[in-house]
């Protein structure tokens, strides 16, 4: 039963199969230039500072690059996404593509400053929270050869989809009557980054000039290439030049964290076991945080349920942490602007933040909608075990079928 508590001991007696990443240890990229010891922690460090600047770097030039191809009008642009539902299948279906929710965030985040309205993010920002649970699906299907263990661990990793298309399924439809996020999104961005917002927002502006101070002349230059061609083609250059910088620079941060924190998020995630859904929520977050990938997050997870170390009651607060945690590169990213393209960066990412926030205090905080994501990861989990054309279904269905056949319709349309 993958409900049923872990007994002591059940740890060690699993170590050996489940700590592979011990085995081979990630390695950093700087190891090539003959950097050893504490010269190497000291140069990976270093890496990830200027990884982070890239990374608002790479926004803000995103940023530009879509007001410039809009000429202003990225309303018109983004008519056919005016549809939420279009729009969280273009989120989705990024996402699952590109395998990394922090990426289609950040370009979001962006793209938001640049003029893409914001009826049209806050479902791309709900989509990618559906299409990054794709990475644990993945992982679990490294075990799909030994039954038992492939049933825990795709349990463990569809309980994931599951929880964030519940949330969407309750949330997206408030956010069509009601304006939840937006309304929510727009009161604390006004806080923190309006002109009249106080305290708050005096100090993040402070920070956000600070930081765009020493960003701009890099995103200026790069800006100089969008000036060879003419518009729209220039801006579409510098969009293009922006997205691969971020998905280089996610992917170059994500491995350095993983050499330098992966030893201490299984620390603090083995700290966490036995002590209930708030600290494994909270040591989710804190872990995801440490970092910077949810993916990361929920692949440490997915061989340790799989292996019965962990029970899925056990796992399931700890990708609702994840689903906090990820939500700090697009609060980073919106760091890249001044002014009122600040706050509209700033809302987009307090979207993506309160949505996950929002989603885990009501879902997981009422025993009847909580237990849907288990029983929906129990049953598919024993389907794909005994016929793995359910697995199929489900993982090209959800994330490629799905969303790319709504997207077509609605263009052609």
């Amino acid at each position: 039963d993958m409900s049923t508590p872990t007994k002591p001991g059940a740890l060690e007696a699993h170590e050996a199969p489940t700590d592979q990443d011990e085995a081979a240890p990630a390695r950093s990229p700087l190891e090539r230039f003959g950097l050893q010891g504490k010269a190497l922690d000291i140069g990976n460090w270093i890496a990830v500072a200027v990884g982070i600047y890239l990374l608002i770097t790479a926004v803000s030039v995103i940023g530009d690059g879509f007001k410039a191809a809009t000429g202003g009008q990225a309303e018109e642009l983004f008519a056919f996404a005016s549809n939420p539902l279009i729009a969280l299948m273009i989120g989705v279906l990024a996402t699952a593509l590109i395998q990394s929710s922090s990426t289609v965030t950040s370009i979001t985040v962006g793209l938001v400053a640049g003029g893409l309205p914001m009826a049209t993010a806050i479902p791309m920002l709900m989509g990618a929270n559906i299409g990054t649970t794709l990475t644990s699906t993945l992982v679990s299907l490294g075990m799909v050869r030994q039954k038992e263990d492939f049933r825990r661990a795709f349990a463990a990793a569809s309980v994931h989809d599951f929880f964030n298309l519940l949330a969407v399924v309750i949330f997206l439809p408030l956010e069509m009557m009601f304006g939840l996020l937006d309304r929510t999104s727009t009161f604390l961005a006004d806080q923190l980054a309006g002109s009249d917002g106080g305290i708050f927002a005096t100090i993040f502006a402070g920070i956000g000039t600070a930081v765009t101070t020493v960003t701009d002349p890099l995103a200026d230059l790069i800006g100089l290439i969008g000036d060879v061609l003419p518009e729209p083609w220039g801006g579409i250059l510098l969009i293009l030049i922006g997205i691969g910088l971020i998905l280089g620079v996610i992917n170059f941060i994500g491995v350095l964290l993983k050499v330098v924190m992966v030893g201490k998020a299984k620390q603090v995630l083995h700290n966490a076991i036995g002590r209930g859904p708030l600290s494994g929520i909270l040591s989710g977050t804190l872990i995801t945080v440490m970092v910077q990938s949810s993916s990361t997050t929920t692949s440490l997870m997915v061989p340790l349920a799989g292996s019965g170390t962990f029970s899925l009651k056990q796992v399931y607060p700890f990708t609702l942490g994840a689903n906090i945690g990820t939500t700090i590169t697009a609060l980073i990213a919106a760091f890249a602007f001044t002014g009122i393209e600040a706050r509209l960066a700033l809302q987009a990412a307090l979207v993506h933040l309160l949505f996950n926030l929002f989603a885990t205090i009501l879902i997981y905080g009422l025993p009847f909608l909580r237990n849907i994501p288990v029983f929906g990861a129990t049953t598919l989990a024993r389907l794909g075990s005994e016929n793995k054309l359910y697995i199929a279904g489900w993982v090209l269905g959800v994330f490629l079928a799905l969303p790319a056949l709504l997207i077509f319709l609605t263009v052609i349309l």
